[in-house]
């Protein structure tokens, strides 16, 4: 054995305090990526005509729920790494509205 003693288990620590953090980066990455998905079938779903509007509705609800699942993915790892205050994550990620709010939304402001 070389090096000093507990020398093995601190690089072991590191390693792992490493890969928390690339965790952590990935899964913000994967939740900014879902949300700009979300941002992109919301525009779909409020432009389309009426015939089209009950498709894009679906289609915005399946990216809505791969984002909320990906939100959850990102507090799930911020809770990992010792971050118990999500408030930044509300602010800056939000979760997107169902259909029915985001069409009703826009209706009102018409």
């Amino acid at each position: 054995m070389s090096g000093r003693p507990g020398e093995g288990v601190r690089r072991v620590e590191r390693e792992i305090v490493g890969e928390k953090a690339a965790a952590l980066g990935r899964a913000g990455e994967r939740l900014e990526r879902v949300l700009g998905e979300a941002r992109s079938a919301a525009a779909r779903l409020l432009a389309a005509e009426e015939h089209d509007r009950a498709r894009r509705a679906q289609e915005y609800a399946a990216v809505r729920a791969r984002a909320l699942e990906a939100r959850l993915a990102l507090l799930i790892q911020r809770e990992a790494v010792g971050l118990r205050r999500h408030a930044t994550v509300d602010q800056q990620y939000p979760e997107p509205p169902t259909a029915e709010a985001l069409v009703r939304r826009t209706r009102d402001l018409r």
